[in-house]
């Protein structure tokens, strides 16, 4: 199993080391979002053989990130272990009024992708149109993920034939996760990956309790189950999609 976006900080888990260890024959990709979780992320990738990395500025950083953070971002692309950049995108639910900062701190991470030939994992609440028109604009020779997608079946058909992919998490197991349903339903298997977002959204049956990577387990028997596929069968090709995906070397 992969979990292809998780945050592994240590001031979210009482018990990381055992966290971490509970997923020691499958792979995780820890998602930085922050200066200080791209930080940890490039420590997690040194001391952990089954953990790579993504690190970049989520759009929450848009109004406080600094030049010298991006440069410093930039130091890391050619770490053979930071295999993309993210999470990055654009987020109007929490931050109405700073939409062309985000916008610019986007499209600047988006421009490092393209230089540097790393896949762009993105956080997109409540700004699917504007998500949608600047990955038209950038999506040539580039690999793209919406993680823990949220929108319309509708819209997941557009963005994919932007040659996206979905992460895909613990809300598809929620009782009021129809609208996910429905898109997993119209789209193919090799279209979705599988992600926790450890440590929220935790997925039924452990709903109300702190997530972790080996809970992608019960998103992908959920994904199974809709699909009308096997459990080995979405493990196997979510598996072959994110090695695809992320230019892993497993």
């Amino acid at each position: 199993m992969i979990d292809t976006h998780c945050h592994l900080d240590i001031e979210d888990y009482e018990n990381i080391e055992q966290v971490i260890d509970h997923m020691k024959d499958h792979y995780m990709i820890a998602s930085g979002a922050s200066k200080k979780g791209n930080l940890r992320v490039l420590e997690l990738v040194q001391t952990h053989d089954n953990i790579y990395g993504t690190i970049g500025f989520h759009p929450e950083e848009a109004s406080t990130y600094q030049q010298e953070d991006l440069e410093e971002l930039e130091k890391h692309m050619n770490d053979p272990k930071i295999v993309g950049i993210g999470e990055i995108g654009l987020d109007y639910y929490w931050d109405k009024d700073h939409k062309e900062n985000q916008k610019e701190l986007f499209i600047k991470q988006l421009e490092f992708a393209k230089k540097y030939h790393k896949t762009v994992v993105i956080h997109s609440r409540d700004a699917a149109l504007d998500t949608y028109e600047i990955l038209k604009q950038y999506k040539e020779d580039l690999k793209i993920v919406l993680h823990c997608y949220s929108y319309s079946k509708e819209m997941a058909l557009k963005f994919k034939k932007l040659g996206v992919k979905f992460g895909i998490g613990g809300v598809i197991t929620f009782k009021n996760g129809r609208h996910l349903q429905e898109s997993v339903e119209a789209l193919d298997l090799e279209d979705l990956l599988l992600e926790t977002d450890s440590p929220y959204l935790t997925p039924e049956p452990f709903r109300g309790q702190k997530n972790e990577p080996y809970n992608i387990y019960y998103v992908a028997k959920k994904i199974a189950e809709i699909k009308n596929t096997t459990l080995e069968n979405v493990l196997k090709t979510t598996l072959q999609t994110s090695i695809s995906q992320f230019d892993l070397n497993l």
